[in-house]
Order: structure tokens, then sequence, then C-alpha cells
């Protein structure tokens, strides 16, 4: 009776004897999801590479988008299949939570139609099959850690495929040469507002920078039904050029977060 169980439990029961690929292991930065399994890991290899800063699209046979960080260094990822009671979507959430509580820097952050294809992701991309899968399935994110480990690109992809598999994909990209000056998208800006309910410039601690005001300006016009509070020791002025570049005066207050810098927060 015992082996008829055991049996049983071997053929409806396949996730609990499925294993990892051999080798592979997890990246640090990054926990790992209950039950998910790594199906795909690339160990530290030195390459040049290229990570979109816009939605992927193919003209003539070339890949296409807006922006990029190009640069050489080592490069390592793993892709985790999940198991069916979790989704790409909170295995993507999970892992941006964890990298923005080490104080990462989001640089570029698209959900659904707004990446482009699919297919560009996994074959253009990240060289990875596994990835392809629906459209509005999919969501990318570009990260920079903090200092001192500021030269470390940290790169998030999560996709659902037609046979309902979900998968997340973690890649760490450990640049050669300092990266320099990265700086979001306001589109990516007004995502992380909405998300996760504020915006934090703790940097930003003088008069508006003109490159910043720009960046937080435009963001705030994507969605103009929004209304927010801002601090900081400078919270003032820069509501002032804020309403300067053209962001309603009665879309924002003052805030009474503390802090170093600029503090920007929704208000529900």
């Amino acid at each position: 009776m015992r082996s008829l169980s055991l049996l049983a439990l071997c053929c409806f029961s396949p996730l609990l004897f499925a294993a990892d690929i051999p080798g592979s292991q997890d990246l640090p930065i990054v926990p790992r999801m209950a039950d998910a399994q790594i199906v795909d890991y690339r160990p530290v290899a030195e390459l040049e590479r290229i990570y979109p800063l816009g939605s992927i699209r193919k003209i003539s046979g070339q890949l296409r988008f807006d922006g990029q960080v190009a640069a050489r260094g080592q490069a390592t990822s793993v892709t985790y299949e999940l198991p069916p009671e979790h989704s790409s979507t909170a295995a993507f959430t999970a892992a941006r939570e964890a990298l923005q509580k080490q104080d990462a820097q989001l640089l570029f952050w698209c959900q659904a139609r707004d990446c482009g294809e699919s297919s560009l992701w996994a074959n253009d991309v990240f060289g990875n099959a596994k990835l392809y899968g629906a459209d509005d399935q999919q969501a990318y994110l570009l990260l920079r850690l903090a200092a001192p480990q500021d030269n470390t690109l940290v790169a998030l992809y999560s996709i659902t495929r037609g046979n309902r598999k979900a998968y997340l994909h973690v890649e760490q990209f450990d640049a050669a040469a300092p990266l320099g000056d990265l700086l979001p998208t306001s589109a990516t800006l007004l995502r992380e507002l909405k998300s996760t309910g504020e915006l934090d410039f703790p940097k930003l601690t003088g008069d508006p920078d003109d490159t910043w005001l720009r960046l937080i300006s435009r963001g705030l016009n994507l969605d103009t039904t929004l209304r927010v509070s801002v601090s900081g020791p400078k919270a003032e002025a820069w509501r002032q050029a804020l309403i300067g570049q053209g962001v309603r005066t009665a879309r924002m207050e003052a805030g009474s977060v503390d802090g170093a810098g600029l503090h920007i927060e929704l208000l529900r």
C-alpha cells in the first residue's frame, strides 16, 4: 500500500522532485521565490552588453530602441521557472522590491506591450528562447545598484508563456569601467511613483537641477490626474520650479517627510 502511495506521489507531484540544472546557483542580490526552479544559468563571462532604455522593435532587420546602456564587463544570469501558484508579475515585483530595499536606482521600467515584442527581448536581448511569451504578459526593469556597487547593473525580465508557464530572468552585469551618469526615463519615474507611492532623490539636496527638473516634470505631466506632496530642504524651490515647467499648482502641496534630499509622495 505504501508503494502505491509513493508511486501516486511521484506521478502527481513532479514539482516536489524537480531540481535546478547542474552547476547553477542563485544571485545573492535577489532572493529566490519559494519553489521556483532554475532552468537556465549563465556563469560569469566577460562580454560587451547593451541594455535597452526604451521599447524595442526591429526595423530593416536592426534592433531599435530610444536609449541604451552599453558597456563591457562581466555578466551572469539565472532564469527561474515559477510554480503554478506564483505569477510572473508577483515574482517580478518581489525582485524589484528586494533591489529597491538595497537603494538600487530604477533606470527603465516597462510592462506589457509598452516593452515591444517579447520575441525580441527573448532572442535578441537575452538570447534565451524560454523567455518568449505573450507581449501583454511581460515586464522589464533595468536598475543600478547603490554605491559602492554603482558600476553594477541588474536586469529583470518576467514573462508568462502561452502554456501558462511563468518565468523570471535575473541578470547581473559588473561593468569594467565606471558607468558615469545614468538617468531614468520620465515614464519610469511615473511608473515608480504610481507603483510605490513615492520618489526619493537623496542626492538632490540643493536648488533645482535643470536635468532632473525636466525629467521629473515630464513624468508628472504624463498623468495630469495625479496629485503629489513635495518635501525636502529645498522643497518650495522645487515646487515653484516644477510649476514653471508646466505642472499645475493645484497638483502639488508642501510635504512633511524628513530627509536629506527631494522627496515626492503620491497623494491617494
